[in-house]
């Protein structure tokens, strides 16, 4: 009879359930395996939540901690505090985690102290800004797990030069890009650009914002906002709000710069202005994304996506931890300053944005080179 064994996977945020994904479909095809999958709940949002899990066809979470939102500390604490007992009961041979949210370092954290070995994805990625907590959330997780995996060559220099043993480093790919390009054919049935008005082949832009940097200040906000007015002036811009932008904007006073997508019925064509809409299920936001003209943000996973997608990307932060993606791909670093908004986004609308190119082994088989270290590296 052969040894199964057991694997606990870490989801805590909807940016965690697209790296997740491919995964455990990975691991449910390894005989050997026996994938169980937790999710700490700290962002939640259920009716979001089952959307992604139906449409990226994850399985139902064998253990929900559902923690929920709190403080940095708090949060951090109380998933510690629940996921030692899903450990101690279910013993598994080995803990994977993806990303940089808190559930990454707190359930990394629990492992490591109960001698139980730990996989980080997408690790070694650095915006070296020890002001952002998903900087200290990365840092943390790497400098104690036992297998690092990377999607990019400034990732192994990174851990390199944090003294990160050669022998724990693994250069796999993009697991992000397993999931795009997996539904990348599905996500063409959407009827998110007929709902908008857009299916007429007119030019717009996507926009999304959420880093606590840009949206808690009321004068960067308004700096971003007023670069994008500018830009929509020339297009639609449309502009899926984060919860927290949406609520950061209602204090700030700033909702006069937003107008609603007309969706029931959609406009004959979408007139120029920024719109905002709801967030949007994983299917619907990469087809807007994938025929966008434009797209800005501050989301790093967005800056993958473009890339592989060929879509102009402007990133509204001063730095990125995901570098190839400014050195091979289509991503321009502007900050939040108003004239650099403007001006890139008018040189990428006139064809003159730069040509990137798909980085090394972002082809779809991310997973699946991560199963096989882990299938030699464990048993």
């Amino acid at each position: 009879m052969s040894t199964k064994y057991k694997i606990i996977n870490v989801v805590g945020a909807r940016p965690n359930f697209m790296k997740i994904a491919p995964i455990m479909e990975a691991m449910r095809k390894e005989p050997s395996f026996e994938p169980l999958l937790t999710h700490t709940g700290q962002h939640y949002d259920e009716e979001m939540s089952k959307l992604f899990f139906q449409q990226l066809e994850i399985p139902k979470p064998d253990i929900d901690l559902e923690v929920g939102s709190a403080s940095h500390a708090q949060q951090t604490a109380e998933i510690m505090r629940r996921f030692e007992p899903v450990l101690l009961e279910h013993k598994p041979r080995l803990v994977v985690v993806v990303g940089d949210v808190n559930s990454t370092i707190a359930c990394t954290l629990v492992a490591t102290k109960l001698h139980i070995k730990v996989a980080h994805v997408e690790a070694g990625l650095r915006s070296f800004d020890r002001s952002m907590p998903e900087e200290i959330n990365r840092l943390l997780t790497d400098a104690i797990s036992d297998y690092l995996f990377i999607t990019e060559g400034s990732a192994h220099q990174n851990l390199v030069r944090e003294g990160i043993p050669e022998h724990k480093i693994h250069f796999v790919g993009n697991v992000m890009i397993d999931t795009l390009l997996k539904n990348s054919r599905q996500a063409a049935t959407s009827p998110i650009l007929q709902q908008l008005g857009l299916d007429n082949g007119q030019d717009y832009a996507v926009l999304t914002l959420h880093r606590p940097g840009n949206v808690d200040f009321k004068d960067t906000l308004e700096r971003i906002l007023t670069a994008i007015h500018e830009v929509a002036r020339r297009l639609p811009v449309i502009f899926p709000v984060h919860p927290r932008t949406k609520k950061q904007i209602q204090q700030f006073g700033l909702e006069y710069m937003l107008s609603p997508a007309a969706t029931n019925p959609p406009p004959a064509a979408c007139p120029p202005g920024i719109y905002y809409v709801n967030p949007l299920g994983y299917l619907d936001f990469l087809r807007l994304t994938s025929k966008a003209k434009l797209v800005l943000t501050d989301s790093g996973g967005l800056q993958e996506e473009t890339t592989v997608l060929g879509i102009p990307c402007i990133t509204l932060r001063e730095n990125t931890e995901r570098p190839v993606t400014v050195s091979r791909g289509t991503n321009v670093i502007v900050g939040t300053d108003r004239e650099r908004i403007i001006a890139e986004s008018q040189k990428a609308l006139s064809g003159r944005a730069k040509k990137g190119q798909i980085p090394e082994k972002w082809d779809g088989l991310a997973a699946d080179r991560i199963v096989q270290v882990l299938k030699q590296g464990i048993a």
